[in-house]
């Protein structure tokens, strides 16, 4: 066991369409974009997600996947304003579901996940919920 107290978060942020739509794509890409970089620390920044390239090719399902993740030191102590960050960003996107993963060494791992009031999230839109599941695995 580490005495770093180090936290992993990763997770995903889904976006469906009826059609391939090229513009809540790239809307949610100019969003990312927005981030601030790596350097200039914040809870949140462009270089911890990853994007599907744009042009994906004929047969894919129509769902986007937005993975991301990023280890810090004891995030989970100021978890409040990691999830203000998350959020603030989850409000500039479109979305159908996003999903947070923090593992940390002393309280276990926690699994987040929001959703839209409605079939998925419109930018502006401030109505998301989240919901909290707690898992602690005890070591002998």
């Amino acid at each position: 066991m580490s005495l770093t107290n180090e936290s992993i978060v990763y997770g995903c942020i889904t976006d469906t369409s009826d059609l391939i739509d090229a513009q809540r794509r790239e809307h949610n890409r100019n969003a990312l974009a927005h981030l601030p970089a790596a350097e200039h620390f914040q809870f949140l920044n462009r270089e911890m997600f990853a994007v599907p390239d744009f042009q994906q090719p004929k047969g894919n399902f129509l769902t986007e996947v937005v993975h991301f993740g990023s280890s810090y030191e004891g995030v989970e102590y100021e978890w409040d304003n990691w999830v203000a960050q998350f959020e603030t960003l989850l409000t500039q996107m479109y979305w159908t579901s996003a999903v947070v993963h923090l593992e940390t060494e002393l309280r276990g791992t926690h699994s987040f996940v929001w959703t839209p009031d409605g079939d998925f999230h419109k930018p502006g839109d401030p109505n998301i919920r989240v919901q909290c599941e707690w898992t602690h695995e005890a070591s002998y």
